[in-house]
């Protein structure tokens, strides 16, 4: 039996995926997650095989969600489950552990054969995102691409920024210390050349760390 968490903020999303997955024998959701914090949590309390995971969740964004359930549940893998094929986030969420990639329009033909994949260990991406990754790789070169200009950690701080949350209560939701919480947002800005919080919310919707 394969065991499922399924975490997304949208109930319907759930409900979809729960419905699909348990239609066959072999698979079981053993627990929901709406945000990124409690999808950390449900995680290390049922050490689910496979963790369907959207990547735009509210509080942590999914790569820093794959990247701490990996660090403590390696035997689990990740499947990003998302509506943006952005190249700046697939490549953070295969940097950050996920073994795999799907987007949410192609889930009535992927999504059980994707979860297969990553249970048994193997990645799964669509043609959509296989293509992306390519193309992000090569940058039009034959040279790999440089990356995203912040760090995931900094990434992460933008996104709670930008949902409306105090410096302390980042410092709370990503267990730093408020001051790293002001270290990390000088960089941000240092780096984006941005003098206002205003810039930074647009930013964060920009790049799809926050729905507008």
């Amino acid at each position: 039996m394969t065991r499922i968490l399924v975490a997304d903020d949208h109930v319907v999303v759930r409900a979809g995926v729960r419905r699909v997955l348990e239609d066959l024998s072999n698979y079981e959701v053993v627990a929901e997650a709406a945000d990124g914090k409690e999808a950390i949590v449900k995680a290390i309390e049922t050490k689910p095989d496979v963790v369907v995971l959207d990547y735009a969740l509210p509080l942590m964004n999914g790569s820093e969600v794959t990247r701490q359930i990996r660090a403590q549940l390696p035997r689990t893998e990740v499947l990003v489950f998302t509506m943006h094929d952005s190249e700046e986030l697939i490549e953070e969420a295969l940097k950050a552990g996920a073994r795999g990639y799907l987007l949410k329009s192609d889930a009535n033909r992927d999504l059980i054969e994707a979860v297969a994949s990553v249970a048994g260990h193997r990645p799964f991406f669509t043609n959509k995102v296989t293509d992306t990754l390519l193309k992000r790789y090569f940058n039009g070169s034959g040279q790999p691409s440089s990356g995203s200009i912040l760090t995931n950690r900094e990434r992460g701080v933008v996104q709670l920024i930008a949902e409306g949350h105090s410096n302390k209560q980042v410092a709370t939701v990503l267990n730093i210390s408020a001051k790293t919480v002001e270290t990390h947002r000088a960089a941000v800005m240092r780096k984006l050349n941005y003098s206002s919080s205003a810039a930074l919310v647009r930013y964060a919707i920009r790049n799809q760390l926050v729905q507008a």
